[in-house]
């Protein structure tokens, strides 16, 4: 980067942090660190909140799938014991009597006891109907499973065919003396039951709870939310997971987190009911447990914002009323200064002490630049007309000269005249300074000057110096052929100087001169002047110098010639 640019960016950089920003960094460098502590302990609030309701949660599900367990145990030991009596009673006819008769009435959680044969039919029911319609088991999974392994089996979620009402069975092998004799024992499960013992995991916000078989179909589920039962579970993906955390641990319990398919992150809690394909799940939605903690944080930001807003307008209006209105004060009154107002005073009761002595400061300032100013405004008028003068030679020198052109341009434009320019070169000049030096050449072009400024003021011109050995005479009301006599004057006044020149042709020191004239109103600047009078010069040089050469045609000494093209 440049240091231009540098410059820039560090004027950009102190403006940026005038003595408002630096007020507002203040007050917030005391203010926030206050605020950002609060944020700070309201945010390990609510991640203490978050755990220690998981650590709850986890603890209230572990009991609820205690209480699971212990009901389907205590319908396992119902089907065994329903198996033994039934085997047993077999050999005096009176099993389904016995059977019925055993079965306690303090288990709400089964519906019904029923016996199905190997084959499936029902034999035996705490139901009348089941027998009397002869319902048949035997292309029911659960069944099947109970024949083929003999150990205790739970189905997946159904619908009961006797009553079309939502069940689990449960069935149990009953061995006989062969194996035509042997019998299932099945037990329908209330779930009605089973979701009551869940009523204490309801009614807590964030919290879900749910009882569901091995293809993720709620089961059971708090009275809250028993309209989930028999439905699959939102978070069918969690299964896959389950799995895969279950088998990588003997333990039959655990949890995980996981982002929800709504973007919300949840802890999630599970116990496997043993002997079963069931799964008590309980996902704690982290957002809402943690609910109160953001309203607090939210609350705390708004804080932040209104304390800020607050401290930042009063830094600024304290700024404004003690420090930047005194120095615009001052600022306009400095305005006033430099327009010339050297009366220019603030009212002292309007000023913080502190400023009087600036203000003072500036008083006597301005009495010395009015002094100052009237010294320098003298010096301008001299150093504006040294400016424009050249002091070898007298004339203007090409800034004057500029200054005049682009008068006399616009005042012919006005007034429709013509305007006549002269170049002048004096011939192998630098031959002239090499052969006799720079004093003589300075010498010789005082003498040069000396001869155009007396042609000018006869002929109403405005002779200048252009530049080394150039000159330049302004013809203004001037037509061409006015200017090439001129130019034929100027030519033989600087041959009668008769100033000797041993390299030159001549033997004397001689001048070039080209010559243009137009109407201003045909060109477009006076540029245009200049670089036409230029190129007739030039040519006048190629035609052997002391010549006069007009914009068009070329006039020799004593004799004229029209230029081709």
């Amino acid at each position: 980067m440049s240091r231009i640019g540098i410059n820039r960016n560090k004027a950009r950089l102190r403006g940026a942090l005038g003595i408002r920003a630096r007020l507002v960094l203040l007050a917030l460098i005391l203010v926030g660190p206050l605020m950002a502590e609060r944020i700070r302990s309201l945010d390990a609030t609510r991640t203490h909140q978050i755990a220690t309701a998981a650590r709850d949660f986890a603890g209230v599900a572990q009991h609820s799938a205690d209480a699971q367990r212990e009901v389907f145990a205590s319908i396992e030991a119902v089907l065994k014991s329903s198996a033994y009596i039934y085997t047993s009673a077999a050999q005096v006819n009176r099993s389904c009597a016995i059977m019925r008769a055993s079965l306690r009435g303090d288990m709400p959680w089964l519906r019904s006891l029923t016996v199905a044969g190997a084959d499936g039919i029902a034999m035996c029911s705490t139901w009348p109907e089941v027998i009397e319609q002869r319902f048949d088991f035997s292309d029911r999974p659960y069944f099947k499973k109970a024949i083929a392994t003999g150990e205790f089996v739970v189905s997946d979620y159904m619908f009961s065919r006797l009553t079309n009402q939502p069940t689990v069975m449960a069935a149990y092998l009953a061995p006989g003396l062969t194996k035509d004799d042997d019998a299932v024992v099945l037990a329908a499960v209330n779930l009605d039951w089973m979701s009551k013992i869940m009523g204490n995991l309801g009614d807590r916000p964030g919290v879900t709870t749910l009882l569901v078989d091995h293809a993720g179909t709620v089961l059971a589920a708090p009275p809250t939310n028993a309209s989930a039962i028999g439905r699959p579970m939102e978070d069918l993906a969690l299964l896959p997971m389950i799995e895969a955390h279950l088998r990588n641990t003997d333990k039959q319990t655990g949890s995980l987190s996981f982002s929800a398919s709504d973007g919300s992150q949840r802890t999630v809690s599970f116990a496997t009911i043993p002997g079963t394909g069931a799964q008590l799940i309980v996902s704690i939605d982290e957002a809402r447990v943690s609910a109160v903690a953001d309203r607090e944080i939210r609350t705390a930001y708004l804080q932040l914002a209104f304390v800020c807003l607050f401290v930042l307008l009063g830094a600024l209006v304290v700024a404004e009323r003690l420090i930047i209105k005194p120095i615009q004060m001052m600022e306009t009154m400095a305005q006033r200064f430099g327009r010339g107002d050297w009366s220019a005073r603030v009212a002292r009761n309007k000023l913080p002490a502190e400023f009087v002595p600036l203000a003072r400061a500036f008083y006597g300032m301005a009495a010395q630049l009015r002094g100052r100013e009237r010294e320098l405004r003298a010096s301008n008028e001299q150093l504006t007309v040294l400016a424009s003068i050249d002091m070898l030679s007298g004339l203007a020198n090409r800034r004057g000269f500029q200054s005049r052109l682009d008068f006399e341009w616009l005042k012919a434009q006005q007034s429709g005249d013509h305007l006549t320019l002269l170049m002048i070169d004096v011939d192998h000049f630098k031959l002239f300074n090499d052969t006799y030096g720079h004093p003589e050449g300075d010498a010789c072009l005082a003498r040069v000057g000396e001869a155009l400024s007396s042609l000018a003021d006869r002929c109403s011109g405005f002779a200048g110096r252009y530049g080394g050995e150039e000159f330049c005479l302004l013809l203004p009301g001037t037509e061409v052929a006015r200017g090439i006599q001129i130019g034929e004057i100027v030519r033989a006044a600087i041959w009668n100087l008769a100033v000797s020149h041993a390299t030159s042709a001549h033997q004397r020191v001689t001048v070039s001169v080209g010559v243009a004239s137009t109407m201003p109103a045909t060109l477009e600047t006076a540029n245009d002047l200049i670089e036409a009078a230029d190129a007739s010069l030039y040519a006048a040089k190629r035609r052997g110098r002391n010549t006069v050469v007009e914009h068009g045609f070329v006039r020799a000494y004593g004799t004229a010639v029209s230029l081709a093209g």
